[in-house]
């Protein structure tokens, strides 16, 4: 009878001769990031309506991958089911900006406390401020809005937390879906230019308490005024 042969190691492993190749997309994955950067830049604006045919044939998938696309974005909250009227580009409603707001009001503050310790993450927040500000020199309102956003997201990333940051992903594509409904975008943005720089002169002053109230009141306002213009 002969010998079972040992099992050899991977030398190649154990040596560190070959590393992980990097994860590829899936087609879905690939489509949902088109859509995805569509909706952000307000090229499908909320309540647009996704014909599965048209999405198939505009990005040359089958129909069953923009089934496969439609539920990520749904799970991302961007787009929502709507009965006997299909899929759309969802609209955010008063109880959704309420329950974002709130949630903002959880998560924003350990943003803020990370920022006072960390003047990367301060240097991050006035690059978005600047950029906010030369897209308002230009009336690019919906830049400016974007630049909100970015500003919002430097504060959460410096807590480097992947599951923060995943959760302030969202809640930005959230906003942002609101953002994209408001009448004058001006009247919302022009005021928060001029907070976004009190609110970093604040952390780079290191005081904690200041900062905090200052941001307590800024989404306070923030909200009515979104508020005010979705009811509008």
């Amino acid at each position: 009878m002969k010998e079972k042969a040992a099992a050899q190691p991977n030398l190649l492993a154990e040596d560190n001769l070959l590393s992980p190749l990097p994860p590829r997309p899936s087609t879905a994955e690939h489509a949902a990031s088109v859509l995805r950067v569509q909706i952000a830049e307000g090229r499908l604006p909320p309540g647009t309506r996704l014909r599965e045919e048209h999405v198939a044939e505009s990005l040359a998938i089958s129909r069953n991958t923009v089934r496969e696309v439609f539920r990520l974005l749904a799970n991302e909250r961007l787009i929502e089911h709507v009965a006997y009227r299909g899929v759309r580009v969802r609209r955010m409603g008063a109880e959704d900006i309420r329950a974002l707001y709130r949630t903002r009001r959880l998560v924003e503050p350990l943003g803020l406390r990370a920022a006072i310790a960390d003047a990367e993450v301060r240097a991050a927040m006035r690059a978005a401020i600047d950029g906010a500000a030369v897209a308002a020199g230009k009336n690019d309102w919906h830049t400016v809005g974007t630049g909100d956003i970015a500003f919002h997201r430097a504060l959460m990333d410096g807590c480097h937390s992947v599951h923060l940051s995943a959760m302030a992903e969202q809640l930005l594509a959230e906003l942002r879906l609101a953002f994209l409904q408001l009448p004058d975008p001006e009247l919302l943005h022009r005021p928060y230019l001029a907070r976004n720089h009190h609110l970093v002169d604040l952390l780079e002053a290191g005081d904690e308490a200041a900062v905090l109230a200052e941001l307590d009141d800024y989404l306070t306002c923030s909200e009515r005024d979104v508020m005010r213009s979705i009811d509008a």
